[in-house]
């Protein structure tokens, strides 16, 4: 199968990463900057554009200022940034009379979404790629071939590229040996899942000591207001994230710099030092809010909102009726049995190996010493002097190499500003 046409950029996935790239792309190149346009192409095996629709929550809350949106942090006077969402929905005013740098996630879906829209012509969605493949001539890679299934028949097509950027994103983790079932969830599915519960649970099990796990546990205490809800922690409750101004440094632009030219070991005791800032913590207020209800609870005597914190699940048995948790205590190894409706696992993520789309290319891709894709400051794929097209992987698969900021909308707008600079100047 041959490429019929060239594009300039090829985008795998397009989530928040790669759509602030079509925008960069856009306000850097169109017409009203003076450059030439820039041919490009995206692909998406979600059939319309989505990012965490499982966790919308209505009264769910953004974590990061508004202001981190897809372009303000690259450029102020975009057209794609929150503000100019605002003014064209009418509520610009409102918004600020609200007092907050924080909206409903639901809102800025929405916002994610009205920006998407414009660039609906360069998607192609319900389409996975399975391989992305060298284009050999006169001795070098000048191009690739980016090759795409689409979801719904089978057909393949192949789209050439000068530059690819890989944003595959994120992939839930479940616990070895658990599997999704009507029983069993993964918290990326909660608000698909909830609508196919025909009967309301009495007890439901929620794993995890992060954000998702604290919503998870929230919005079942009350959508089923009989239900015991019972929250399994490593940790002896909620850890808090620290949002402090000088901890939310670590997501600054510039502070990609620094952690970039760090030594490796460097590179590691910052993302444990400051891991507390993203990773199994919570906000304040819902932490504050949980708490409250189970005191609130004891108080009253019927308690629902049941804590079994430094504790795990060993056991996990599905049958007819329901499922059968085991829960033991990492402190003094006692275990209990639940027999649960529902089990949420709100057990994180694992980011998508590029690498895996790269076989064809892994021989001219230099390794870090632990084997790891080496990554540009540009986040462009360090090959050998025989690959002259541009490999670009966007996310948390260079969080290593960049930092904590790599897979979050924190510095999105300025990091897909990067890699679209660094793009037009080759």
């Amino acid at each position: 199968m041959t490429a019929q046409t060239t594009a300039d950029v090829v985008g795998v996935g397009f989530g928040p990463s790669n759509l602030a790239l079509a925008i960069a792309l856009q306000d850097i190149t169109g017409p009203a900057a003076g450059a030439p346009d820039v041919s490009m192409k995206f692909y998406e095996r979600q059939p319309r554009f989505g990012w965490h629709r499982g966790m919308l929550m209505e009264d769910a809350t953004m974590q990061v200022s508004f202001l981190k949106d897809l372009a303000t942090m690259r450029d102020a006077t975009s057209r794609y940034t929150f503000v100019s969402y605002l003014q064209e929905k009418g509520r610009v005013a409102e918004f600020i009379n609200s007092k907050t740098l924080y909206p409903l996630r639901v809102e800025f879906h929405d916002y994610l979404e009205w920006a998407a829209l414009e660039f609906r012509s360069y998607v192609s969605y319900g389409t996975e790629i399975t391989a992305v493949r060298p284009v050999v001539e006169g001795g070098a890679v000048e191009y690739v071939d980016v090759v795409a299934r689409d979801a719904f028949n089978g057909h393949e097509t192949v789209q050439r590229a000068r530059n690819v950027v890989i944003g595959t994103g994120l992939t839930p983790r479940l616990p070895a040996g658990i599997e999704e079932s009507a029983r069993i969830w993964h918290s990326s599915q909660l608000m698909h899942r909830i609508g196919g519960v025909t009967s309301a649970p009495r007890n439901v099990v929620v794993v995890g000591s992060g954000q998702s796990a604290a919503e998870a546990a929230d919005y079942m205490h009350r959508t089923f207001s009989d239900a015991q809800v019972h929250t399994v922690l490593s940790r002896y409750g909620y850890s808090v994230a620290d949002d402090s101004p000088y901890a939310n440094g670590i997501f600054d632009p510039v502070a990609v710099d620094r952690f970039y030219d760090s030594p490796a070991d460097e590179k590691r005791r910052l993302l444990d030092y400051h891991a507390n800032t993203n990773y199994s913590v919570v906000d304040l207020d819902v932490s504050q809010d949980l708490y409250r209800r189970s005191y609130q609870e004891r108080v009253l005597g019927k308690q629902r909102l049941r804590m079994l914190n430094t504790s795990r699940v060993t056991a996990v048995d599905e049958h007819e009726d329901g499922v059968r948790v085991v829960v033991e205590s990492t402190a003094s190894g006692t275990a209990q049995t639940i027999d649960a409706d529902l089990i949420v696992f709100a057990t994180g993520y694992r980011p998508s190996d590029p690498a895996t789309l790269l076989q064809d290319l892994l021989h001219e891709c230099k390794r870090d010493e632990e084997g790891r894709l080496a990554v540009g400051r540009d986040y462009r794929v360090i090959t050998s002097d025989a690959v002259r097209c541009g490999i670009y992987v966007q996310g948390a698969s260079t969080e290593h190499s960049h930092g904590l900021s790599a897979g979050l909308l924190s510095n999105t707008a300025v990091r897909s500003g990067e890699i679209a600079q660094s793009i037009l100047k080759r």
